[in-house]
């Protein structure tokens, strides 16, 4: 079960740390150190249903421009 609310410990540390891992970077470089931070994440934590209830909720926070010109919406979460 993917757990939601707040966990970090230290939560301005790590996303003083996380802004620190992209300075200096191009975006290439950036998208590329994203990417590796997730999927070593992921391997941490291993669950298959969590890291997949993950790329749901990642995916329905995302902001979907319109194709018609209007107003883009927010995804909602699969059930």
């Amino acid at each position: 079960m993917l757990n939601t609310q707040p966990n970090l410990a230290r939560p301005d540390d790590f996303y003083e740390a996380l802004i620190d891992m992209h300075r200096d970077l191009d975006d290439a470089q950036s998208q590329s150190a994203n990417a590796q931070l997730i999927l070593l994440l992921a391997n941490h934590v291993g669950e298959h249903e969590a890291l997949m209830d993950a790329i749901r909720f990642a995916r329905a926070g995302v902001v979907v421009p319109p194709a018609n010109g209007t107003v883009g919406s927010v995804g909602k979460l699969a059930a």
